[in-house]
């Protein structure tokens, strides 16, 4: 097994990683930090660590940096079974062994989406934007048959046979994409591999943006307009109606507040409508991450970030522009 991790500026982030897979249940048989042009010393980091650090050549055209990083990592890995995290995962001591073991009963690409863990207070901002993260793959829904077409980037597993049969981050429609991973994902479906998504629970967390508000901004802001557009249309769907009920029912709140209702019954049934839709946030918020309870209590906040970013990044993208992520321009696709 070779973990591959795709570094940039990560020198905050890498010696947890890096200290959870030194303890593993079930060792990694190689660590390769692929360290991408960084202005920070996570080079350093990583062999102190006792990573292989591997430079990434200058990013050529038609590549976005991670894919690119991904792609160099997994060129030069030793192991029969690959294993990509970001450098911002944290992990159980179990985790990899249940990651492999999820692998052997079925192959193809296995790939988690970790548990969102915000310690700061614009952290709690995400809340909305990872729920409707989860919900657009359509993977978690009761009941759901349907083959994942998406995948989680910051943890995927797979064998090294089928990421070479499915052209790996270097096919087309994979390095040029912000969503590298769902790009890779249908290439692995397309090969004839099959693709299962797990949600982080208590094996696998992250923290998402850990360098401030702006980060926040600038990460969903590059994420959540090519996600809308990745995501499977049923779904899709389904999360867009969400997120208009979740609007719905901070109308209704706002008016039982503010007595705008006339009748006491009427301002009731608002109140009502709203502790209904909070208690649900709850539940939803309680599988994707350790939220803050004013979160699904207020959720009409991060509920109105969801909707400011994915206004921003759609606006990003219809007209062409970039938005700045760890000193590189981001197309916004």
């Amino acid at each position: 097994m070779s973990v591959i991790i795709p570094a940039r500026d990560e020198a905050d982030s890498l010696p947890g990683l890096l200290a959870a897979l030194a303890s593993q249940t079930r060792a990694p048989d190689e660590v390769v930090v692929v360290d991408d042009h960084s202005r920070d010393a996570t080079a350093a980091v990583a062999a102190a660590g006792g990573a292989r650090v591997l430079p990434a050549p200058p990013l050529p055209d038609g590549w976005y940096g991670k894919p690119w990083s991904c792609h160099c990592g997994a060129g030069t890995a030793t192991g029969e079974l690959l294993v990509f995290l970001d450098a911002d995962v944290t992990l159980s001591p179990d985790a990899l062994e249940r990651l492999v073991a999820e692998w052997t009963r079925g192959g193809g690409l296995v790939s988690a989406q970790p548990r969102h863990d915000p310690l700061d207070a614009y952290e709690q901002l995400s809340a909305a934007c990872n729920l409707v993260a989860m919900m657009g793959t359509g993977a978690f829904s009761r009941g759901a048959r349907v083959e994942p077409e998406m995948a989680f980037g910051p943890c995927m597993v797979i064998g090294a046979e089928d990421y070479r049969r499915a052209g790996g981050h270097a096919h087309p429609e994979v390095r040029a994409r912000v969503t590298e991973d769902v790009g890779l994902a249908r290439r692995v479906r397309a090969t004839g591999g099959s693709v299962r998504l797990l949600a982080g629970g208590d094996a696998i967390g992250f923290r998402m943006y850990p360098g401030g508000a702006r980060q926040l901004v600038q990460g969903w802001s590059k994420m959540l307009a090519a996600g809308a557009t990745d995501a499977p249309r049923l779904p899709a769907a389904l999360t867009a109606l969400w997120v208009a009920g979740g609007l719905r029912a901070s109308r209704r709140g706002l008016s039982a507040a503010l007595g705008r209702r006339v009748g006491p019954v009427d301002r009731v049934v608002d109140a009502g409508v709203y502790l209904a839709w909070a208690l649900g946030t709850r539940r939803l918020l309680a599988k994707v991450g350790r939220f803050a309870p004013w979160t699904w209590w207020a959720f009409p906040v991060p509920l109105a970030t969801l909707v400011a970013l994915t206004a921003r990044s759609a606006g990003l993208a219809i007209s062409g522009r970039t938005t700045d992520w760890r000193g590189r321009q981001v197309e916004v696709s």
